[in-house]
């Protein structure tokens, strides 16, 4: 148990795509002696993702896209099925997610439910990940999705059964936590 932590210096390491910073700092252990650390943290701001789900097809719907740092730690493709999922930017986690909704997977939905939020990485970096779910029908459709051309984006929507998402948990074809816990909460709490 530590107590009364104490930050004595900080310093931006890197400011180019986010923000790392070296953090120095100090706090006090269990038996009263204080103990000084620095640890580095990378601020990326705070996320929000969705679950897509059909109840009566027992279906939701994913994304297929090209992640960088899942390539250099040996995804040899780079490609991560994952759910929907943003930077909240300056909107609250609600807007932010119906927003990033429309843009990845071309579905408009309004009636969306937060279910948790969760550190994802805590020993590295600063978000917070809101996790919701929401409903979906064909007629939400009302464009293709795949992201938007100026933030880069090119994404493959996916619409699959539940029970053959949860095999690709199984088999390791689906590898994202957040993807992982939404698919498991689906199935825990018989959305789909």
């Amino acid at each position: 148990m530590i107590d009364k932590v104490k930050i004595l210096k900080t310093e931006v390491l890197s400011d180019n795509w986010y923000v790392l910073r070296k953090i120095t700092y100090e706090y006090t252990k269990k038996d009263g002696t204080k103990q000084t650390q620095s640890r580095e943290a990378y601020d990326r701001g705070n996320g929000a993702t969705i679950l897509l789900y059909n109840k009566s097809q027992r279906t939701v719907v994913l994304t297929r896209q090209f992640r960088l740092p899942t390539f250099v730690n040996g995804n040899e493709s780079g490609m991560l099925i994952e759910a929907c999922a943003g930077l909240l930017d300056k909107d609250n986690a609600e807007d932010c997610i119906k927003r990033e909704t429309e843009e990845e997977t071309g579905y408009k939905v309004t009636d969306v439910r937060k279910i948790f939020e969760a550190y994802m990485s805590p020993g590295s970096v600063t978000e917070i990940v809101h996790f919701f779910v929401a409903e979906y029908t064909k007629s939400m459709k009302v464009n293709e999705g795949g992201g938007v051309d100026h933030e880069e984006e090119n994404i493959e929507v996916l619409e699959m059964e539940i029970d053959q998402a949860l095999a690709m948990v199984e088999s390791g074809d689906i590898k994202d936590g957040k993807t992982i816990m939404l698919l498991q909460y689906a199935k825990l709490h018989q959305l789909v």
